[in-house]
């Protein structure tokens, strides 16, 4: 039985052989048609006729010239959708078509359009899959390579934004050794081990994780620029490798990896599934071997990643782990400071007192992201109503983020999670038989934080406990209680703990 859609592609394939040169020139209007055409029918297969309609129907195609297509939307919020959620899609289709195609690329459409322009003899200049900064001006005229590091093969990367860098970077106290790691490994010489393979960073969400990712990237590249480097999110990766897989281009994808000197994988705790999982741990074995660096951002430590293979943990655990702390009052108004100059560039006129600055520093705690929310509300407030910001305004625009939020319920879980984090023990050995003194004591404190923080009685916390009888619970918040009345040094860190719970 003869497939259509590989009757389809030869097709196509045929015809473009009459309009396209052997050097990959530019294709003919009806060529060009009729592989748009092909690809739309494709996405409204796969994605179905809701999705496509909502995304793709104000999609045009503009031009197909060697290895790059060029499409165009109607807006930059468009742009910017289809690049983050459907841009790998839109290339596996192109190739699929036409082999010479490595690049999809989309523009806003406005007053000139690439295709009525004259022809020049120099290319033009993009960045591809990154959206335009709204932040750092100067970014803006990072050369394409450093905004989208990329591979002329299957394991090409996600975007990486040029607003991103170590220069918009705030460094404190809470991030300081995980931004001079994340430095090392950017100026380190390819080819020549660091004793940072891999280096590990976990951190809660908008800590600047991702951040470090996408600036280590950017120096990488302008240190070295023959220096292959890939970021990907863990998404992107199982993409790219049920895609290698459908395609029957599996080999050459494990090669492209295999060939990277700089590999970044950003929110690891996301990457399922068995095969894609050892395929990964295969990467990151060829790789840290090989001496080419590797680098992964998750929002835990490896060890509590309990969805991930036993060896790929192992593996990470062997290298460099570094969490990034919340930010302390200092790094928030730094953070503050440095967002509000940026404001007040684009915003002329903008005046927010430094009182409601600190007021803001002082209340908003747990990540640098809300802080910048916090600071975009309040310019919000200042654009909408053309009224000066005052504390009582601020206070009603804030309200959710700081006045009229609940005090946090803890939970049995997060009080294991970050003792285990704490004693670099795994949750699995607070839970165990274990007798050993490296485990029992961090057990015992969370026992002790479980019934000081949580109006859990004493069966339940020894249930959640490995099943432990009551009594046992008991001695352990009686033997931490005691310790503590002669180790000043215990008092502290439990109060420390209790802090850290508390965020």
């Amino acid at each position: 039985m003869r497939d259509d859609r590989t009757g389809d592609i030869g097709a196509g394939t045929s015809a473009l052989r009459t309009v396209v040169g052997e050097d990959g020139g530019t294709m003919s209007g009806r060529a060009d048609a009729l592989l748009w055409d092909r690809v739309k029918r494709r996405l409204r297969t796969e994605l179905g006729e809701d999705v496509f309609s909502s995304w793709f129907a104000r999609v045009e195609f503009e031009s197909a010239d060697g290895a790059t297509v060029t499409l165009s939307v109607p807006t930059r919020f468009l742009k910017s959708w289809i690049q983050a959620h459907y841009q790998e899609k839109l290339l596996t289709l192109w190739a699929a078509d036409l082999a010479s195609v490595r690049r999809v690329e989309l523009i806003v459409r406005g007053a000139s359009r690439p295709r009525v322009q004259p022809k020049t003899d120099k290319p033009a200049v993009t960045t591809q899959g990154a959206p335009a900064p709204a932040v750092a001006p100067t970014a803006a005229a990072a050369p394409a390579a450093m905004a989208a590091p990329r591979m002329e093969n299957d394991a090409a990367g996600s975007p990486v934004d040029p607003r991103l860098s170590f220069e918009t970077f705030c460094e404190g106290a809470a991030n300081r050794v995980a931004y001079a790691a994340a430095r090392a490994v950017a100026e380190s010489i390819s080819g020549r081990p660091t004793p940072f393979n891999p280096l590990y960073i976990h951190a809660g969400v908008g800590r600047g994780k991702t951040h470090l990712l996408h600036a280590i990237a950017q120096a990488a590249r302008r240190a070295d620029p023959n220096r292959r480097i890939v970021y990907l999110t863990a998404e992107h990766f199982m993409f790219r490798f049920v895609a290698a897989l459908k395609n029957q281009s599996a080999i050459a994808f494990k090669e492209g990896l295999r060939e990277i000197d700089l590999l970044l994988i950003d929110d690891l705790q996301f990457l399922q599934g068995k095969s894609v999982q050892q395929e990964f741990c295969h990467t990151l074995n060829a790789l840290i071997d090989g001496a080419r660096q590797v680098v992964v951002a998750a929002d835990r430590p490896a060890a509590d990643l309990e969805t991930l293979d036993e060896r790929v943990r192992s593996r990470l655990r062997g290298g460099v782990a570094f969490e990034i702390g919340a930010p302390e009052l200092d790094l928030r108004r730094h953070i503050l400071a440095t967002r509000y100059a940026v404001a007040k560039a684009q915003n002329p006129g903008l005046d927010i007192p430094e009182t409601i600055l600190e007021y803001v520093a002082q209340s908003v705690v747990s990540n640098g992201r809300d802080l910048e929310g916090a600071l975009n509300r309040l310019v919000a407030q200042w654009q909408f109503t053309n009224q000066a910001v005052t504390m009582a305004s601020a206070e009603v625009t804030l309200r959710d983020l700081i006045g009229a939020r609940e005090p946090r319920r803890v939970k049995i879980e997060d009080i294991q999670k970050v003792v285990a984090s704490h004693y670099n023990v795994s949750k699995a050995d607070l839970l165990s038989s274990r007798r050993t003194r490296t485990i029992v004591r961090p057990r015992q404190i969370a026992m002790y934080l479980s019934k000081t923080l949580t109006p859990r009685s004493l069966p339940e916390i020894g249930r959640r406990f490995g099943g432990r009888d009551h009594t046992t619970v008991l001695h352990a918040v009686r033997k931490v209680e005691e310790l503590m009345q002669g180790d000043r040094t215990l008092a502290e860190e439990i109060e420390l703990l209790k802090r850290m719970i508390d965020e």
